[in-house]
């Protein structure tokens, strides 16, 4: 076999599963929006199950569902028959998939389930079928063929699974008007999640890892001040702790540059007015675009008084992930 006619494989069983796709967008009906209300107006848990092929896909709709608002997660059929059905109460949701509809462990705990007064929803291709029969509602996803030649291996039928799944959980969360902030609570970890969920206040330095000098500090103690915090920036505030202005680095370069008597200067001669400051409950993210769009390497934090409570610097918003 060469490479055409690997490639020509590949190109066919992308036609053969958009084919399908194609024909399960034509069964959408009433039924799914009777599978969306009920989903959305549970009150308890979504369980999802399926054996085998049904049950990874299965899987992944649990885990698209809990991320995207909806309380969900995945029970192995083989498990729920030996002891898992206690999760399951009366307020529950079951979403059973099963292409032939005759999977013997969905359709042995269903009548258990059943009898909890759970709401059954049936994804299979056969609406004849045990689980058909069994289901509250039943999601139709007929297919043709499978994208497997010699029309076994679940394929075409576990792709339109999938994407039914999505459909579910995409309706779901366009119904509870969910938000970026929303789906960043359940993925802290993410880089989304680290960008709405990171606040300055989070990266900020306080206390003693905090740069300030007051205005008549000395050139030496603004040197010694900016490299023994670490910051490239030293904050000048007055008696009240409001902040009088910044020193950085790159002050102290041009001040190199220029013809002055550098044993006579002090931190308000040198300092930067009004500087750009942000607040310790803004998001880090407000930050970083503040940075990048003044081209500043480093800001000072006040509160609402004004007051000088925290600094930060470029490499504080790359070690908590923001850039």
């Amino acid at each position: 076999m060469n490479n055409q006619q690997i490639i020509a494989i590949a190109n066919q069983v992308f036609e053969d599963e958009i084919a399908g796709l194609q024909s399960v967008v034509n069964t959408i009906d009433e039924a799914f929006c009777q599978a969306v209300q009920l989903i959305f107006n549970c009150t308890g848990k979504v369980i999802v199950s399926g054996m085998g092929k049904s049950g990874h896909i299965g899987n992944k709709i649990a885990a698209t569902l809990a991320s995207t608002g909806t309380a969900a997660f995945f029970m192995h059929p083989a498990e729920a028959l030996h002891g898992d059905l206690g999760m399951i109460e009366s307020k529950d949701i079951l979403i059973a998939i099963s292409y032939s509809g005759e999977s013997d462990e969905l359709t042995t705990i269903i009548p258990i389930v059943q009898r909890k007064q759970v709401k059954i929803i049936g994804i299979t291709g056969n609406k004849d079928s045990t689980l058909a029969k069994l289901s509250s509602c039943v999601l139709h996803i007929a297919i043709n063929k499978e994208a497997c030649p010699l029309n076994l291996a679940p394929t075409t039928s576990t792709t339109a699974t999938l994407v039914l799944g999505d459909a579910l959980a995409v309706a779901l969360l366009s119904l509870r008007n969910f938000k970026p902030e929303d789906f960043a609570l359940s993925h802290p970890g993410g880089s989304l999640g680290r960008r709405l969920l990171t606040y300055v206040s989070d990266v900020m330095h306080v206390n003693e890892r905090l740069p300030v000098v007051n205005p008549e500090a000395t050139l030496k103690e603004v040197v010694i001040e900016i490299s023994k915090k670490g910051l490239g920036m030293v904050a000048v505030i007055d008696s009240h702790k409001k902040l009088a202005g910044i020193v950085t680095d790159g002050d102290l370069r041009r001040i190199m540059d220029n013809d002055v008597d550098i044993r006579t200067l002090t931190a308000q001669q040198i300092m930067t007015k009004n500087p750009k400051v942000i607040g310790p409950d803004d998001l880090a993210v407000d930050a970083l675009y503040l940075m990048e769009k003044y081209q500043i390497t480093g800001m000072v934090v006040v509160d609402s008084n004004q007051e000088v409570v925290g600094a930060f610097n470029m490499h504080d918003l790359f070690k908590a992930k923001i850039v």
